[in-house]
């Protein structure tokens, strides 16, 4: 029987595993606003848009991920995150998303040139949060 304290929690993109494992809480970022999931948490359905996804493991560490979009379910202390694109902040190259970001701030007159600027200020956000958890 899981421990009543902490969430199950597994961050899935459409490549892979991201993270697994146990936390304390998460706070993900929803069409509606940021929402807060702590243990015993009522079950809930919600989509993700752009924007930081912040975990506190059961250790204490605290991590971020990038999150471009998908969805996340919770339900009896078990929370899955599926989303298309993720990435986890110490897998960013802050140099090579910087870049992107200025490359999307020259074109971002067009829906699909927003969403590329989107995409660079998430995770350019969620490096450099980051390097300050270290």
């Amino acid at each position: 029987m899981a421990d009543a304290s902490v969430l199950e929690v597994a961050v899935v993109s459409a490549e892979r595993l991201l993270w697994q494992g146990q936390a304390t809480s998460i706070v993900a970022k929803t069409p509606e606003g940021e929402i807060g999931i702590l243990p015993g948490h009522e079950p809930v359905l919600a989509l993700l848009v752009e924007g930081p996804l912040r975990i506190e493991a059961t250790d204490g560490s605290k991590m971020l991920v990038a999150v471009h979009g998908g969805f996340f379910s919770v339900d009896s202390d078990k929370v899955n995150v599926i989303t298309e694109v993720a990435e986890l902040a110490e897998d960013i190259d802050l140099e090579r998303a910087q870049a992107a970001l200025a490359r999307a701030q020259q074109v971002a007159a067009d829906d699909q040139d927003a969403a590329a600027l989107r995409r660079a200020e998430t995770r350019i956000t969620v490096a450099g949060a980051a390097k300050g958890l270290r």
